[in-house]
């Protein structure tokens, strides 16, 4: 089971952000958001507000509906942990890959494996909301209840964007249940309740307060998370956290963690997240996001002093895909997009989000910046298709093409060979990177061995003499900076890299 992340691992106090679900079959993904319900509950407790002398009453009424999960697979259905490198943290990463040529080392026999997790019934015939880490890939799913009773469970809907997963018990039977609270009004300090399974003892309840709120972590592009003290530790992936009137406020989802135990910060999804996106898939299995297809970064301050923008904000367009919406409307790469539907866009994860909100299909008013100007686009949003997240490293080994330095880096012409592996077309050219400084601005902005630079001041890179004159070309003109695109393990990027004085 994948369930740490390690930041830091080489250096100083090592961090973890941890999925909570706890040992066994986990699929680790850095989730978010889960459960919604229209049906009013069939208890509520009513507590005072402020700090109450007690929180048994609401504990008890609660915690019927509170489950624990059981998923399992079989070794034939699980991806062997950290088989590709893919999770790990960056220095691990380059560790294995220096020793293993890019891949850390396959794992024989692989067993099978058991996820343990929480979650919580939403209706009354058996609709049970939890992490979708938790669930993930699962053969064969088990639900405990408070009172002793295991049930078989089926998955109706999936959304690893979130960590998301929507589950239903088909029993003829009456199940206690509580509700997502769509419009909730918390605030930081606001007392929270827990209730979940940690390290599979069975239901547990913690208290705390709201520490903070819209909390971004890891790579949780759709989701801001509300932050607890309230004790939670792996195992409680998918349980509620509750308001004292016994409303669900949140699903917790993940934990910050040196240990793997409770330090006091954990994450949970806010209910109004949630309850939209358990509505979607009990309503159709899964969830629509529209989709413009392009790859975007933010616009940072070397970016816009390499493109002559100082002072404006948005999304640059660093890729497009071939057929999708953006290339069908008119866009292009280098394109900055400023506003949608005319709000202003401030960075790429804003921009990201404004389109997941709006339904495939509908045309949208894109206000770009293209060589200077402000020009308006018009496109209708596909629908968002599934995470592809398998782009391997390829390793350049080709010793015969001569190689020159920019940038810190060393730079070979692209080969025929990495133009197959990374599905270019032959007659795509570009620069590919052999070698990066440790401590050069190239490292430092995430450059890395098997990167290959397309483009710089918007010219295609066929050779290192090339580079070299747009170079000379950016210094004449008195620009302190050039801007490359890039072809890295994450798709095309933008980055710009300062001129050395000369």
């Amino acid at each position: 089971m994948k369930s740490v992340k390690r930041l830091g691992i080489l250096g100083g106090v090592s961090l973890a952000v941890l999925s909570l679900a706890a040992a066994g079959m986990v699929i680790d993904h850095t989730g978010a958001a889960a459960h919604a319900q229209q049906s009013q509950p069939r208890f509520s407790a009513a507590v005072p507000a402020g700090a109450p002398m007690s929180f048994a009453d609401l504990i008890e009424s609660v915690s019927p509906s509170v489950v624990t999960i059981q998923a399992s697979a079989s070794p034939e259905d699980i991806q062997l942990e950290g088989s590709e490198g893919e999770e790990m943290p960056p220095q691990f990463r380059e560790w294995l890959e220096r020793q293993f040529g890019g891949q850390a080392p396959r794992q024989p026999n692989p067993q099978p494996r058991r996820s343990l997790g929480s979650g919580f019934f939403i209706s009354a015939d058996g609709l049970v909301v939890t992490n979708n880490h938790v669930v993930a890939g699962a053969t064969e799913i088990e639900i405990g209840t408070s009172d002793g009773e295991t049930y078989s469970a089926r998955v109706i809907g999936l959304d690893p964007q979130t960590d998301l997963a929507l589950l239903k018990v088909d029993e003829d039977i009456e199940f206690p249940y509580v509700t997502l609270d769509r419009n909730p009004q918390y605030r930081v300090g606001d007392w929270v309740v827990a209730v979940g399974n940690p390290f599979g003892l069975g239901g547990t309840a913690t208290a705390g307060i709201i520490s903070a709120t819209g909390r971004e972590i890891g790579n949780s592009t759709y989701n801001d998370f509300m932050q607890i003290d309230a004790p939670i530790n792996r195992g409680n992936s998918g349980g509620p956290t509750f308001d004292l009137a016994g409303n669900v406020v949140g699903v917790n989802s993940q934990i910050f963690s040196p240990t793997g135990g409770n330090v006091g910060i954990g994450f949970a999804i806010p209910s109004d997240v949630a309850s939209r996106i358990i509505d979607q898939l009990r309503e159709g299995g899964r969830v629509s996001r529209g989709w413009l297809g392009v790859q975007i970064q933010n616009v940072t301050e070397d970016i816009a002093s390499a493109m002559g923008i100082e002072g404006r904000t948005g999304a640059i367009v660093s890729s497009i895909v071939a057929g999708g919406p953006a290339d069908e409307g008119g866009f292009q790469r280098e394109d900055v997009i400023l506003a949608v539907n005319g709000n202003d866009v401030e960075s790429s994860r804003d921009l990201t989000r404004r389109i997941a909100d709006i339904a495939a299909g509908e045309r949208v008013r894109f206000t770009i910046l293209r060589d200077g100007e402000e020009q308006t686009l018009r496109v209708r949003l596909g629908d968002r298709p599934s995470e592809n997240d398998l782009n391997e490293m390829p390793s350049t080994e080709d010793e015969t093409v001569e190689v020159s330095r920019y940038f810190g880096m060393s730079l070979a012409p692209l080969t025929d060979e990495l133009r197959e592996m990374r599905g270019l077309s032959a007659d795509q050219t570009g620069l590919v990177v052999e070698e990066v400084d440790p401590g050069s601005e190239a490292a430092e902005k995430g450059f890395a061995r098997g990167d290959v630079i397309l483009e710089a001041g918007g010219q295609a890179m066929t050779d290192t003499e090339t580079l070299g004159n747009v170079v000379e070309e950016a210094r004449t003109d008195g620009r302190s900076a050039i801007l490359l695109l890039v072809e890295g393990r994450g798709g095309q990027r933008y980055s710009a890299l300062q001129l050395d004085d000369e």
